[in-house]
């Protein structure tokens, strides 16, 4: 079905989706129409804005309010609606509740696109529809009342937010200029748009290449939107209805002019619509679709309705009416759209049915080793007991071996030990085997008797025993000695680190040495006195004298008193003198504390001080900023404006000397003009009233085409729905005849 270029765009999804089916011409009274128009004065295609309900040129009932569709971000709108469609809950309002709460159509039954809007307005021209991105209000009242789309006008603060891009950089301005221009030449900006940038563009361009550039990113942005006026007049409501955030610190003024002054701006406005083209086509293409579904939302069965949906829709603003069977007709058009779709289904589908089918041999093989196992239960058990003893038995066997080999590496040791004794006891006795063949020749040689030889044996055995008696007593007393001499050495030890603790502490505190600031002339300082005597420790044969000397005893018979060891009375003077210095220095502290504590409350209140005053300045600091900024605006304003006014002053002076000079030559042209203009006029208003009538009569024909085709969409669904329920139940009905299988299987 053909229609006027740019008065519906292909973008229309990306918004609210808000189209409706106008009452029949029927209902209404052409020359109300005709009035509007005529007090418009403006051609047909000027003005497709939607109106208010209020302002319909119509004596027929007011229209119902338009339903709002409910989504949950602008990307997967389409997506979940036509999901929606398949899993409705009833047919009476499918993508949300009117105002009303009923249902209200001219056709039978409830369709997606029931969705009424209110007739155009004429009078105003700035309102025209051309674009997808027309801010709406929407009349009706969900679930959570009025709400906006993605695309639609949102309440704007009356401060333009500050702009962090950083554009007055030239870093962040040559990094833009370069983006862009990558993106320019790869999708052939010079071939499409059919001009070439001037060689200076990123820096300082002219008009004519920032309005092909605004056109050329537009028409990526929506490429059904037809330009039919100047950028200046068209962009700010363009860039309203994007949603562009400082679209309040662009000037029409600076639309018209554009330069080097303002180049900063238009740039990072450039910038934004490249980036917002290049999401548009990223989404179109799919390549979300991954992201989703690493979120968790597989959008692969959603777009797949999308483009269902999309096609059948093309296929029939395309298909003619050539008088058949209006359901026929439509049943052929759509069914190659629904076995594409199917098709689409079972080929994602098919890699999940692989795996069912996997995962079910996987589980019938699993439940076979189950009922295998559950049959072997006891014989399991009696094993599993088994296990249990037998690992029991090899802990106690292994603990066992162990202990054995222990016992067999320390009789080893133990018999090698013996075998060493028994051959020095041989070697002993061979010796003394000798020796007393020795005594024995001696004896016979002086002739002494038995009885002399027992008595010297008993005297030798005598004077034996006493010795090995006095060696056990001697070697008692060393140990004791050395004991002691160790303790003493300890003690000693522990004294000269005490010594040296306490030197280090009244270094610390000031009382040594007697000049410090505490000492007062007194000495504190410890001295540990050691005699270097004789050794001592030695025994009285002197086979075990030191060359150290002896550092334990003042002398041969007496140890160290505390007055021979210290130089000083600690009892008395010293801790007399230290009690009172550390009385002192408490009376000291004291002082400090108080005075600390008066400092850090005036430190308190100087804070507070600094604090408000910080305050103060960053205060100045911010309406020193925002002056600053105002002060830039008023400036470029001022600039622009001037420099239009001087180019207009200068255009008004010459059309001013023209018109003088031709004034008395235009008189009698004007006359015969007026004359011709009249007699134009009257032809003009008959081929007016013959257009009019002709476009109601196509009006007439197309709205009965959009109610045929909401009828078979209705009719469709309805069919589809309970597609959809016959194959749930068919689906129920094998899983139930499935159960009742593997009950009797199991039975």
């Amino acid at each position: 079905m053909a229609h006027e270029p740019g008065l519906f765009s292909t973008l229309a999804p990306m918004n609210n989706n808000i189209t409706s089916i106008p009452m029949p011409t029927s209902a209404m009274k052409r020359s109300s129409s005709i009035n509007g128009m005529q007090q418009g004065g403006a051609p047909f295609t000027a003005n497709h804005a939607r109106s208010q309900s209020g302002s319909r040129m119509s004596l027929a009932p007011g229209r119902p309010s338009q339903p709002i569709f409910q989504r949950s971000s602008s990307g997967t709108n389409l997506a979940e609606q036509g999901f929606s469609s398949v899993h409705r809950n009833s047919t009476s309002n499918v993508f949300g509740q009117s105002s009303t709460g009923g249902r209200k159509s001219f056709a039978p039954g409830a369709s997606i696109f029931a969705t009424p809007a209110p007739a155009p307005n004429f009078q105003q021209e700035s309102q025209r529809r051309s674009s997808v991105f027309q801010s709406r209000t929407s009349h009706a009242t969900g679930q959570n009342g009025s709400r906006q789309s993605f695309f639609q006008m949102a309440p704007q603060p009356a401060v333009p937010p500050n702009d962090p891009r950083r554009l007055k950089n030239a870093d962040t301005r040559r990094q833009f200029a370069a983006e862009l221009s990558e993106y320019l030449t790869q999708n052939n900006f010079e071939m499409e748009s059919k001009h070439v940038l001037s060689p200076k563009w990123q820096t300082s361009p002219m008009q004519k290449d920032f309005e092909s550039m605004f056109k050329w990113l537009y028409s990526r942005i929506d490429p059904s939107y037809r330009f039919q006026g100047k950028v200046d007049q068209e962009a700010p409501i363009l860039l309203k209805q994007l949603r562009y955030p400082w679209e309040k610190s662009i000037m029409k003024s600076q639309l018209a002019s554009a330069g080097a002054n303002n180049w900063p701006t238009f740039l990072g406005m450039l910038h934004w619509m490249m980036q917002l083209a290049k999401m548009i086509n990223a989404y179109e293409q799919g390549s979300y679709d991954d992201a989703c579904f690493a979120a968790g939302h597989d959008v692969s069965g959603d777009r797949i309705i999308f483009d269902f949906l999309s096609d059948a829709y093309a296929t029939w603003l395309t298909a003619e009416d050539d008088g058949e069977d209006e359901d026929e007709v439509q049943r052929k058009l759509i069914e190659p759209h629904i076995q594409a779709m199917a098709r689409r289904f079972d080929e994602a589908n098919a890699q999940h049915v692989e795996e069912v089918k996997l995962l079910e041999a996987e589980h019938k093989a699993l439940q076979d080793q189950i009922d295998k196992l559950s049959e072997a239960g006891p014989r399991i058990q009696e094993l599993t007991a088994q296990i249990k003893i037998f690992e029991e038995d090899r802990t106690k066997f292994e603990s066992y071996n162990a202990n054995l080999g222990q016992k067999i590496q320390k009789y080893d040791g133990r018999s090698e030990l013996l075998q060493q004794e028994m051959e020095k006891v041989e070697a002993e006795l061979e010796a003394t085997e000798t020796e007393r063949q020795n005594l024995q020749a001696i004896i016979d040689g002086r002739g002494m008797t038995i009885a002399d030889i027992d008595r010297m044996s008993s005297e030798k055995e005598r004077l034996d025993l006493s010795i090995q008696n006095a060696s056990t007593r001697v070697e008692e007393s060393k140990k004791r000695v050395a004991e002691k001499e160790l303790a003493a050495s300890r003690k000693l030890d522990e004294l000269e680190q005490t010594i040296e603790r306490f030197n280090n502490l009244g270094y610390q505190i000031g009382v040594i040495p007697s000049t410090a600031v505490n000492a007062k002339g007194l000495e504190y300082e410890l001295v540990l006195t050691i005699n270097d005597g004789p050794n001592f420790s030695g025994s009285q044969m002197g086979s075990s004298a030191r060359e150290a000397s002896d550092r334990l005893l003042a002398d041969s018979g007496t140890g160290y008193s505390p007055h021979h060891l210290l130089n000083l009375d600690l009892r008395g003077t010293v801790k007399s003198n230290i009690l009172a210095l550390r009385k002192e220095i408490a009376e000291r502290r004291n002082a400090a504390l108080e005075a600390d504590m008066s400092n850090h409350d005036m430190l308190d209140k100087v804070k507070e001080a600094i604090d408000d005053k910080q305050a103060e300045v960053e205060a100045l600091g911010h309406r020193v900023a925002q002056a600053e900024e105002e002060l830039e605006k008023l400036r470029e304003i001022t600039s622009t404006q001037k420099t239009s006014s001087d180019a207009q002053i200068e255009k008004m002076e010459k059309e001013l000397g023209r018109m003088r000079s031709g004034l008395g030559e235009s008189v009698q042209l004007m006359v015969q003009r007026e004359m011709a203009v009249n007699i134009e006029y009257e032809q003009l208003q008959l081929r007016a009233n013959t257009l009019r009538e002709e476009l109601h009569t196509e009006i007439e024909r197309m709205l009965d085409d959009i109610v045929r085709f909401k009828l078979h969409i209705q009719k469709s669904l309805e069919e589809y729905e309970q597609f959809v329920a016959d194959e749930v139940e068919r689906s129920c009905e094998e899983e139930d005849q499935l159960g009742d299988v593997e009950d009797t299987d199991d039975a």
